[in-house]
Protein backbone atom coordinates (compact mmCIF):
# COMPACT_ATOMS: atom_id res chain seq x y z
CA UNK A 1 0.00 0.00 0.00
CA UNK A 2 1.63 3.37 -1.22
CA UNK A 3 2.16 6.34 1.55
CA UNK A 4 -0.23 7.97 0.30
CA UNK A 5 -3.13 5.69 0.52
CA UNK A 6 -2.09 5.12 3.91
CA UNK A 7 -2.40 8.84 4.61
CA UNK A 8 -5.42 8.70 2.91
CA UNK A 9 -6.67 5.71 5.27
CA UNK A 10 -5.23 7.66 8.66
CA UNK A 11 -7.49 10.71 7.65
CA UNK A 12 -10.50 8.89 7.38
CA UNK A 13 -9.85 7.20 10.36
CA UNK A 14 -9.37 9.96 12.53
CA UNK A 15 -12.36 11.49 10.91
CA UNK A 16 -14.77 8.26 11.70
CA UNK A 17 -12.85 8.75 15.66
CA UNK A 18 -14.50 11.94 15.57
CA UNK A 19 -17.74 11.31 14.20
CA UNK A 20 -17.63 8.48 16.81
CA UNK A 21 -16.76 10.71 19.56
CA UNK A 22 -19.43 13.52 18.48
CA UNK A 23 -21.94 10.82 18.91
CA UNK A 24 -21.44 10.17 22.37
CA UNK A 25 -21.46 14.05 23.24
CA UNK A 26 -24.92 14.23 21.19
CA UNK A 27 -25.85 11.00 24.07
CA UNK A 28 -24.32 12.53 26.88
CA UNK A 29 -26.32 15.82 26.48
CA UNK A 30 -29.15 13.44 27.45
CA UNK A 31 -28.14 12.58 31.02
CA UNK A 32 -28.98 15.57 32.70
CA UNK A 33 -32.94 15.01 31.29
CA UNK A 34 -32.60 11.67 32.09
CA UNK A 35 -31.90 12.04 36.09
CA UNK A 36 -27.98 11.33 35.92
CA UNK A 37 -28.25 8.79 32.36
CA UNK A 38 -29.96 5.52 31.21
CA UNK A 39 -28.85 2.39 31.11
CA UNK A 40 -29.20 2.95 27.26
CA UNK A 41 -27.64 6.16 27.12
CA UNK A 42 -24.62 5.28 29.33
CA UNK A 43 -24.01 1.91 27.04
CA UNK A 44 -23.88 4.34 24.02
CA UNK A 45 -21.53 6.73 25.57
CA UNK A 46 -19.22 4.50 26.51
CA UNK A 47 -19.29 2.22 23.45
CA UNK A 48 -18.89 5.34 21.15
CA UNK A 49 -15.90 6.73 23.08
CA UNK A 50 -14.04 3.62 23.67
CA UNK A 51 -14.88 2.96 19.61
CA UNK A 52 -13.76 6.33 19.27
CA UNK A 53 -10.18 5.94 21.10
CA UNK A 54 -9.50 2.35 19.78
CA UNK A 55 -10.46 3.32 15.56
CA UNK A 56 -7.74 6.56 16.78
CA UNK A 57 -5.13 4.48 17.84
CA UNK A 58 -5.47 2.07 14.68
CA UNK A 59 -5.85 5.23 12.49
CA UNK A 60 -2.90 7.24 13.92
CA UNK A 61 -0.44 3.83 15.17
CA UNK A 62 -1.28 1.30 13.53
CA UNK A 63 -3.58 -1.82 14.41
CA UNK A 64 -0.63 -3.38 16.60
CA UNK A 65 -1.21 -0.16 19.19
CA UNK A 66 -4.74 -0.39 18.94
CA UNK A 67 -4.93 -4.28 19.96
CA UNK A 68 -2.17 -3.17 22.76
CA UNK A 69 -4.75 -0.41 24.06
CA UNK A 70 -7.84 -3.26 24.23
CA UNK A 71 -5.33 -5.53 25.95
CA UNK A 72 -3.62 -3.21 28.35
CA UNK A 73 -6.60 -0.73 29.00
CA UNK A 74 -9.67 -2.87 28.67
CA UNK A 75 -8.12 -6.04 29.77
CA UNK A 76 -6.22 -4.86 32.15
CA UNK A 77 -9.07 -2.56 33.33
CA UNK A 78 -11.30 -5.96 33.79
CA UNK A 79 -8.28 -7.83 35.76
CA UNK A 80 -8.11 -4.79 38.49
CA UNK A 81 -12.06 -4.78 38.39
CA UNK A 82 -12.28 -8.58 38.91
CA UNK A 83 -9.76 -8.69 41.96
CA UNK A 84 -11.30 -5.65 43.19
CA UNK A 85 -15.10 -6.66 43.47
CA UNK A 86 -13.55 -10.20 45.12
CA UNK A 87 -10.83 -9.00 47.73
CA UNK A 88 -11.21 -4.83 48.14
CA UNK A 89 -8.20 -4.68 46.74
CA UNK A 90 -6.95 -1.91 45.31
CA UNK A 91 -9.73 0.17 45.37
CA UNK A 92 -11.65 -1.18 49.05
CA UNK A 93 -14.89 -3.38 49.19
CA UNK A 94 -17.70 -2.44 46.86
CA UNK A 95 -20.28 -4.59 44.98
CA UNK A 96 -21.99 -3.96 41.50
CA UNK A 97 -25.97 -4.00 41.54
CA UNK A 98 -26.10 -5.76 38.54
CA UNK A 99 -28.02 -2.29 37.26
CA UNK A 100 -25.51 -2.12 34.21
CA UNK A 101 -25.53 -5.03 31.78
CA UNK A 102 -24.20 -8.42 31.23
CA UNK A 103 -21.22 -9.11 33.25
CA UNK A 104 -17.58 -10.88 32.55
CA UNK A 105 -15.98 -12.14 35.77
CA UNK A 106 -18.53 -10.22 37.84
CA UNK A 107 -17.56 -7.08 36.39
CA UNK A 108 -20.19 -5.15 34.08
CA UNK A 109 -18.39 -5.35 30.27
CA UNK A 110 -19.18 -1.44 29.96
CA UNK A 111 -16.34 -0.98 33.01
CA UNK A 112 -13.18 -2.28 30.65
CA UNK A 113 -14.44 -0.44 27.78
CA UNK A 114 -14.66 2.61 29.62
CA UNK A 115 -11.16 2.19 31.18
CA UNK A 116 -10.36 1.85 27.02
CA UNK A 117 -12.16 5.11 26.25
CA UNK A 118 -10.32 7.28 29.08
CA UNK A 119 -6.99 5.54 28.95
CA UNK A 120 -6.04 6.65 25.41
CA UNK A 121 -6.54 10.19 25.92
CA UNK A 122 -4.58 10.22 29.69
CA UNK A 123 -1.36 8.15 27.77
CA UNK A 124 -1.57 11.35 24.84
CA UNK A 125 -2.27 14.09 27.21
CA UNK A 126 0.11 12.42 29.70
CA UNK A 127 2.38 12.71 26.76
CA UNK A 128 1.63 15.74 25.02
CA UNK A 129 1.76 17.88 28.53
CA UNK A 130 5.90 16.55 29.74
CA UNK A 131 7.01 17.09 26.03
CA UNK A 132 6.04 21.26 26.95
CA UNK A 133 6.58 21.29 30.59
CA UNK A 134 10.18 19.05 30.84
CA UNK A 135 11.33 18.80 27.03
CA UNK A 136 15.15 18.06 28.10
CA UNK A 137 14.27 15.62 30.31
CA UNK A 138 16.01 12.01 29.85
CA UNK A 139 13.90 8.51 28.20
CA UNK A 140 14.27 7.26 31.75
CA UNK A 141 12.50 10.58 33.56
CA UNK A 142 10.21 11.03 30.88
CA UNK A 143 8.15 7.79 31.01
CA UNK A 144 8.05 8.14 34.99
CA UNK A 145 6.77 11.64 34.28
CA UNK A 146 4.27 10.36 31.76
CA UNK A 147 2.89 7.37 33.90
CA UNK A 148 2.75 9.47 36.93
CA UNK A 149 0.95 12.06 35.23
CA UNK A 150 -1.19 9.82 33.20
CA UNK A 151 -1.92 8.52 36.97
CA UNK A 152 -3.65 11.65 37.70
CA UNK A 153 -5.10 12.11 34.23
CA UNK A 154 -6.87 9.17 34.42
CA UNK A 155 -7.92 9.26 38.38
CA UNK A 156 -9.13 12.91 38.16
CA UNK A 157 -12.08 11.10 35.84
CA UNK A 158 -13.13 9.01 38.30
CA UNK A 159 -13.80 12.24 41.03
CA UNK A 160 -16.87 12.90 38.85
CA UNK A 161 -17.81 9.45 37.70
CA UNK A 162 -18.23 7.62 41.14
CA UNK A 163 -20.52 9.62 42.61
CA UNK A 164 -22.61 9.99 39.49
CA UNK A 165 -22.56 6.04 39.12
CA UNK A 166 -22.85 5.31 43.32
CA UNK A 167 -25.90 8.02 43.11
CA UNK A 168 -27.43 5.74 40.03
CA UNK A 169 -27.14 2.73 42.00
CA UNK A 170 -24.80 1.02 39.98
CA UNK A 171 -22.15 -0.25 42.72
CA UNK A 172 -22.31 0.52 46.60
CA UNK A 173 -19.34 0.99 48.97
CA UNK A 174 -19.29 -1.32 51.80
CA UNK A 175 -17.45 2.05 53.92
CA UNK A 176 -17.17 5.07 51.95
CA UNK A 177 -15.32 6.98 54.84
CA UNK A 178 -13.32 8.52 55.01
CA UNK A 179 -13.34 10.00 51.87
CA UNK A 180 -12.34 13.48 50.13
CA UNK A 181 -13.82 16.73 51.38
CA UNK A 182 -17.06 17.57 49.10
CA UNK A 183 -17.13 13.67 47.11
CA UNK A 184 -19.47 12.28 49.84
CA UNK A 185 -20.23 8.36 49.23
CA UNK A 186 -16.95 7.44 47.90
CA UNK A 187 -14.16 6.19 50.11
CA UNK A 188 -10.00 7.12 49.71
CA UNK A 189 -9.06 3.62 49.11
CA UNK A 190 -10.84 4.42 45.76
CA UNK A 191 -9.36 7.31 44.67
CA UNK A 192 -5.70 5.21 45.56
CA UNK A 193 -6.59 2.34 43.92
CA UNK A 194 -7.26 4.21 40.66
CA UNK A 195 -3.91 5.77 41.33
CA UNK A 196 -2.30 2.68 41.75
CA UNK A 197 -4.03 0.94 38.11
CA UNK A 198 -3.42 3.62 36.37
CA UNK A 199 -0.51 4.35 36.94
CA UNK A 200 0.70 0.74 35.54
CA UNK A 201 -2.13 1.30 33.00
CA UNK A 202 -0.50 4.00 31.64
CA UNK A 203 3.06 3.22 32.51
CA UNK A 204 2.76 0.11 30.40
CA UNK A 205 0.89 1.54 27.82
CA UNK A 206 4.11 4.39 27.55
CA UNK A 207 5.80 1.77 26.92
CA UNK A 208 4.36 -0.34 24.38
CA UNK A 209 2.62 2.04 22.27
CA UNK A 210 5.70 3.92 20.08
CA UNK A 211 5.50 7.55 20.68
CA UNK A 212 6.52 7.99 16.78
CA UNK A 213 7.35 11.91 16.11
CA UNK A 214 5.63 12.49 19.64
CA UNK A 215 2.52 14.20 20.62
CA UNK A 216 0.75 16.49 17.91
CA UNK A 217 -1.96 18.54 18.17
CA UNK A 218 -3.43 18.10 15.10
CA UNK A 219 -3.52 14.18 14.94
CA UNK A 220 -4.51 13.59 18.82
CA UNK A 221 -7.09 16.60 18.37
CA UNK A 222 -9.51 13.36 19.00
CA UNK A 223 -8.57 12.44 22.01
CA UNK A 224 -7.62 16.08 23.76
CA UNK A 225 -11.26 17.09 22.82
CA UNK A 226 -12.90 14.43 24.69
CA UNK A 227 -10.80 14.64 27.63
CA UNK A 228 -11.89 18.41 27.72
CA UNK A 229 -15.23 17.90 27.02
CA UNK A 230 -15.42 15.14 29.61
CA UNK A 231 -14.19 17.82 32.02
CA UNK A 232 -16.05 20.99 31.05
CA UNK A 233 -18.98 18.66 30.98
CA UNK A 234 -18.60 16.84 34.56
CA UNK A 235 -18.03 20.31 36.16
CA UNK A 236 -21.13 21.75 34.14
CA UNK A 237 -23.38 18.50 34.93
CA UNK A 238 -22.56 18.51 38.83
CA UNK A 239 -23.04 21.79 39.74
CA UNK A 240 -26.92 22.47 37.83
CA UNK A 241 -28.22 18.89 37.22
CA UNK A 242 -26.53 16.42 39.41
CA UNK A 243 -27.37 18.12 42.94
CA UNK A 244 -23.77 17.83 43.70
CA UNK A 245 -22.39 21.80 43.51
CA UNK A 246 -19.34 20.18 45.88
CA UNK A 247 -18.49 17.51 43.49
CA UNK A 248 -18.11 19.58 41.04
CA UNK A 249 -15.91 22.05 42.98
CA UNK A 250 -13.56 19.59 44.05
CA UNK A 251 -13.65 17.93 40.30
CA UNK A 252 -13.09 21.28 39.11
CA UNK A 253 -9.57 21.66 40.64
CA UNK A 254 -8.51 17.72 40.35
CA UNK A 255 -8.95 17.43 37.00
CA UNK A 256 -8.43 20.79 36.11
CA UNK A 257 -4.54 20.62 37.04
CA UNK A 258 -4.98 18.35 33.75
CA UNK A 259 -7.41 19.69 31.92
CA UNK A 260 -6.32 23.68 32.16
CA UNK A 261 -2.37 22.90 30.75
CA UNK A 262 -3.90 21.13 28.28
CA UNK A 263 -6.09 23.59 26.80
CA UNK A 264 -3.55 26.50 26.94
CA UNK A 265 -1.09 24.61 25.81
CA UNK A 266 -2.77 22.67 23.08
CA UNK A 267 -4.34 26.09 21.38
CA UNK A 268 -1.51 28.20 21.23
CA UNK A 269 0.38 25.31 19.60
CA UNK A 270 -2.36 25.30 17.04
CA UNK A 271 -1.42 26.54 13.94
CA UNK A 272 -2.41 30.09 12.89
CA UNK A 273 -3.13 30.28 8.81
CA UNK A 274 -1.38 32.09 7.15
CA UNK A 275 -3.44 34.83 4.81
CA UNK A 276 -3.12 34.27 1.23
CA UNK A 277 -0.79 37.26 -0.59
CA UNK A 278 -2.38 39.78 -2.70
CA UNK A 279 -2.66 39.78 -6.29
CA UNK A 280 -1.17 42.46 -7.73
CA UNK A 281 -2.09 43.02 -11.45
Amino acid sequence: MSTRTDETTGRAGVRLAAVLAAGAVGVQMAFPFTDGGTLALTAASVVLLSAAAVVHALATRGARTAAVLVVVAGGGGLLAEAVGVRTGFPFGEYAYSGTLGWEVLGVPALVPMAWTMMAWPALLVARWLVSRTVPAISAAGSRLAVALLGAWTLTAWDVFLDPQMVDLGHWTWADPTPGLPGVEGIPLTNFAGWLLVSFLMVGVLDRLVDPGDGPDGVRDAVPFAVYLWTYFSSVLAHAVFFGRPPVALVGAVVMGAVAVPLALTWLRARPVPTPAPEHVG
